[in-house]
C-alpha cells in the first residue's frame, strides 16, 4: 500500500504528491473510499512549510499554476535537468578563470561571450565592469534584474583548479558564486528553448564587487543605470534551502591615526600613533551591542609604524560594523568613532608633545533592507520551491547584492543556485552536484511568474509608478 501515494515527507503540500492508482490494487476502491483516504492529505496541503513561512495569495497561486502546468514550461524544466552536466562543466570552466576583487575582467569577458552565444547579441560590459544583457518583453510588463556575482574573495595568485576528491569537487570560489553564474546561464537556455515571449523585460548580469571591499559596487551601478528596475533576484551560492528576504547592513572604516613620529629613545615623550590606536581598539572592544537586532563589530586588520625603534607616526585599523537595524548600526558607528577620539585625547594628554589625530575613512557601506514576506516576489519564490520539491526552511537575513534594492524599497530576494557545498571563502571550498538542477529550475519558474507570459498570465511583479 505504501506505493499508492508518493509524498515529499518534509513538504506534504508539494506537487510531488501524486496518486499512482495504476500501480496498485487501489483501483478496486470505490470513489468514495478513495476520497476519504485523501482527505487527510488535502488537509495537510493547506498548511505546507512554505505557507507557514509565506502567506500565499489565491490569485498568485492560480497564476503560478497556469505557468507551471504549461507544456512549454514543463518541457523546459525537464531540459534544465537533462542539461545539468553541461551547466556543471561551464561552472567548472568559470571557476578556473580567477576573479579577485577589482580584477574580474577576464571572467566578465568570458561571461559576456556566454551571453552572446545564447542570442543576447546586445550584451555588453558596462562602466563598472558588469556583464549585462537584456531580454525584451512585449513592453507591457515590469523590468526584472537577475544577477550573479563574478568576483570571489580570493586574491590574485590563488590556484583555482578544480579537483575531484572523495566525490566532491574542490576549488576556491566553486560555489560562491560561480554556481550562481552557471545557474543563470541555464535559465537563459531554458527561456530560449521555450520560445516564450514574456511581458516584462529581463536584465541578466554577471556583476562585480559583491565580495569584501567591492562594496556592492556592481549592483549599485546597475540600479544607477537602470532606474526603471521593478524587482531583483540574486542567485548566490549553493544549498537551495532558504529565501533571503532581509539585508544585514554594514559600515566599514579605516581609522587612520597620524602624528609626528620620532626616535624611540631620543624623541621619547612624543605621543605615538600606534599607542593611540591600541587605546582605541581596547575601548571599542568593550562596547556592548544588542543581540536583537543582531549588531556586531570587529577590528579585522591593523598596520602602522616604521621600525621597532621608532615612535609611530602612522597607524591604521579596519573595522567592520554590522546590524540588521539601521538605527543600531548608526549608533554603533557613533560609539566607535567616539571611542577613537577619546583614545587620541588620552594619548595626547599622556605625553608632553601630543599631536596625534584620527581620521575616519569610509571603505564600505552596505545598506540595511527588507522585502516583506507577503511580497509577490517572495510568494512566487516559495511556490517555485514547492513546485520542484524543495522544503523552504527559512526566510533569511544576510549581506548580499539584494541589500541595495531592498534599501530602495524595490522587491528583492536572494536564492541559491543549487547543489551541495561548503567551505565558502576558504581554500577548501567544495561543490557536489546532487539534484543541483533544482537551482535553475526554481529561478526559471520565479522569473516567468514575475514578468508574466504573453497570452497566458499577467506579470505578478508590479511596475513602479
Amino acid at each position: 500500500m505504501a506505493t499508492v501515494i508518493t509524498i515529499n515527507a518534509t513538504n506534504p503540500g508539494s506537487k510531488r504528491l501524486r496518486l499512482r492508482a495504476a500501480l496498485c490494487p487501489l483501483l478496486a476502491l470505490s470513489v468514495a473510499a478513495l476520497a476519504l483516504l485523501t482527505l487527510p492529505l488535502l488537509a495537510l496541503a493547506q498548511n505546507t512549510p512554505q505557507q507557514t513561512l509565506v502567506p500565499i495569495d489565491g490569485d498568485i497561486r492560480q497564476q503560478f499554476e497556469l505557468i507551471s502546468s504549461d507544456s512549454r514550461v514543463v518541457d523546459a524544466l525537464a531540459n534544465i535537468q537533462a542539461r545539468e552536466p553541461d551547466t556543471i562543466r561551464e561552472q567548472f570552466r568559470m571557476t578556473e578563470i580567477p576573479a579577485p576583487p577589482f580584477q574580474e575582467t577576464r571572467r566578465a569577458n568570458h561571461y559576456l561571450e556566454q551571453l552572446q552565444l545564447r542570442g543576447l547579441s546586445d550584451a555588453y560590459i558596462d562602466s563598472e565592469g558588469n556583464a549585462v544583457a537584456i531580454r525584451r518583453g512585449t513592453g507591457d510588463g515590469p523590468t526584472l534584474l537577475v544577477a550573479a556575482h563574478l568576483d570571489t574573495v580570493f586574491p590574485e595568485g590563488v590556484d583555482t583548479t578544480v579537483e575531484l576528491r572523495g566525490g566532491r569537487y574542490y576549488a576556491p570560489g566553486i560555489g560562491d558564486d560561480t554556481r550562481g553564474l552557471a545557474a543563470l546561464l541555464s535559465v537563459i537556455d531554458a527561456l530560449n528553448e521555450t520560445g516564450i515571449q514574456t511581458r516584462g523585460d529581463i536584465i541578466f548580469s554577471g556583476n562585480v564587487g559583491e565580495e569584501g571591499r567591492g562594496d556592492l559596487r556592481g549592483v549599485k551601478a546597475l540600479f544607477r543605470d537602470f532606474p526603471e528596475i521593478d524587482g531583483f533576484i540574486s542567485i548566490d551560492g549553493v544549498r537551495l534551502r532558504r529565501i533571503t528576504t532581509a539585508g544585514t547592513g554594514s559600515r566599514r572604516f579605516e581609522f587612520v591615526f597620524s602624528g609626528p613620529g620620532g626616535h624611540s629613545f631620543g624623541a621619547f615623550g612624543l605621543a605615538s600613533a600606534i599607542h593611540a590606536m591600541g587605546r582605541a581598539i581596547a575601548k571599542i572592544g568593550d562596547l556592548e551591542t544588542p543581540d536583537d537586532p543582531k549588531t556586531t563589530f570587529t577590528v579585522g586588520t591593523v598596520a602602522g609604524g616604521t621600525s621597532v625603534n621608532s615612535i609611530a607616526a602612522d597607524a591604521v585599523f579596519a573595522i567592520d560594523m554590522r546590524s540588521n537595524d539601521s538605527a543600531e548600526l548608526a549608533k554603533l558607528e557613533e560609539q566607535a568613532k567616539a571611542a577613537a577620539l577619546e583614545a587620541v585625547a588620552e594619548e595626547n594628554n599622556r605625553w608632553n608633545n601630543g599631536e596625534i589625530t584620527v581620521d575616519f575613512k569610509l571603505i564600505g557601506d552596505r545598506p540595511v533592507g527588507r522585502t516583506p514576506s507577503d511580497s509577490p516576489i517572495v510568494q512566487v519564490a516559495a511556490l517555485a520551491f514547492d513546485e520542484v520539491g524543495i522544503e523552504l526552511q527559512e526566510l533569511g537575513t544576510s549581506s548580499t547584492d539584494s541589500n541595495v534594492p531592498m534599501s530602495l524599497g524595490i522587491p528583492a530576494i536572494t536564492i541559491a543556485g543549487g547543489g551541495e557545498g561548503g567551505g565558502a571563502h576558504s581554500p577548501d571550498e567544495w561543490f557536489a552536484p546532487g539534484d543541483s538542477w533544482v537551482g535553475p529550475q526554481t529561478a526559471f519558474l520565479t522569473i516567468l511568474a514575475l514578468v508574466g507570459i504573453d497570452g497566458l498570465t499577467p506579470a505578478l511583479l508590479q511596475r513602479a509608478d
